[in-house]
């Protein structure tokens, strides 16, 4: 039993569950927020300029008790609609700048190349290889930056 309550702690405490618990309270609060637009600031400017109509009173009854509250089903439209757009816009913006960090890390590895290719199999190897690991052939080695080829660097003594 001690076992599986460690086991638990440690799955509770791992940065996705906790990022992902913050995130459900914040979108909680945001829904109260946004109802609380609908209902007390969007739709009675609505129903005024409509002839007076609260929104959430309207219904059709079918019988002494039972009703179709179709206001209550607007005023939830409209609350739903917001929060989509919302979430709509910050989706976008996560995706741009996930753009951007894309197209920087993709600058940055082309101005420090990692890998080459090899003149033989075409294959993807690393920049310093001088034997190709999949065909096997030999590479002529790549000056490194600051020597010129053929010459040793001075030792000192």
């Amino acid at each position: 039993m001690k076992s599986f309550l460690n086991e638990f702690k440690k799955f509770a405490m791992r940065g996705n569950v906790i990022d992902m618990a913050v995130g459900i309270i914040i979108g909680a609060a945001f829904g109260k927020i946004v109802n609380s637009l609908v209902e007390d600031v969007l739709m009675p400017p609505i129903g005024l300029i409509l002839g007076k109509v609260d929104f959430s009173d309207l219904k059709i009854t079918l019988a002494n008790d039972v009703a179709i509250k179709y206001g209550a089903f607007i005023n939830a439209l409209i609350s739903f609609l917001i929060v989509a757009f919302a979430v709509f816009l910050l989706i976008q913006s996560i995706n741009k700048l996930q753009e951007k960090m894309v197209a920087k890390d993709a600058a940055k590895e082309k101005a420090n190349p990692t890998t080459k290719t090899c003149p033989y199999c075409f294959s993807e190897i690393s920049i310093n290889a001088t034997r190709c690991p999949h065909c096997t052939s030999e590479i002529a080695a790549q000056a490194k930056k600051g020597r010129k080829p053929g010459k040793k660097a001075k030792q000192t003594k």
